[in-house]
């Protein structure tokens, strides 16, 4: 393959990873949650916002180079993973364009301010990365994009290597940013701003669940009828 085609190819594949993880991620969504248990604390927003960001880099790293080697090992193969994985997205869209909306302040929401600071600083993998973040959508997702770091060829499992890293940092780019700001976004978003924004993201939530759905369908066919044939 040619230099420029490779180039060409290379940023094609580095695109995609935004552009697919974001809708599942859907931080937006995520920063309303973020400001219900950070409450007022802008310096401890940005804190926790870096510490989500770097757990969130590693779990797509890994999920990206590693995830499929982790499927051979237990026999699962990727067309079962698309569909399982758009199973969850697809879901997951689903529940949010019927979710309601109008439900009062939960009691976290309202004791936010009470929570410590190391409290906060220990949920930052376990819910605020994952699932909240990374949930099984993402890494489904995340193992479909990484598929051809299996290459053995050295040019090939390069390039993978790239696009995993530099993908993941243009994802977690996003998150912190608006995780850091997220106080700012949800008080200009407003009550009817931050419904039109997550109803918009649900819908197309939904319709990556479906093509990852179809698309493992598909390939599942195809490893049917070619091990028939």
């Amino acid at each position: 393959m040619q230099l420029p085609t490779l180039l060409v190819t290379l940023a094609g594949e580095l695109i995609l990873v935004p552009v697919t993880l974001l809708p599942i991620i859907n931080p937006l969504s995520t920063a309303s949650i973020f400001v219900s248990t950070v409450g007022n604390r802008r310096m401890m927003a940005k804190k926790l916002a870096r510490q989500i960001a770097v757990n969130s880099f590693v779990v797509i790293v890994l999920a990206m180079l590693v995830g499929t080697y982790v499927l051979s090992l237990f026999g699962i193969s990727l067309p079962v993973v698309r569909i399982g994985g758009g199973l969850l997205v697809a879901a997951a869209g689903w529940r949010m364009l019927g979710a309601r909306t109008d439900d009062p302040p939960s009691p976290a929401q309202e004791q936010a301010e009470a929570i410590a600071d190391a409290q906060l600083e220990g949920k930052s993998f376990f819910p605020l990365t994952f699932p909240l973040t990374t949930g099984p959508g993402t890494i489904a997702a995340c193992i479909t994009l990484g598929t051809h770091v299996e290459s053995v060829t050295p040019l090939h499992l390069l390039s993978g290597v790239i696009v995993a890293v530099g993908g993941a940092l243009l994802v977690v780019g996003v998150i912190y940013l608006i995780l850091r700001n997220s106080i700012f976004l949800v008080t200009r978003l407003g009550p009817t701003g931050a419904v039109v924004m997550q109803q918009l993201v649900a819908f197309v939530l939904l319709c990556i669940g479906i093509q990852l759905m179809w698309t493992g369908w598909v390939d599942l066919n195809h490893e049917t009828f070619a091990g028939a044939a």
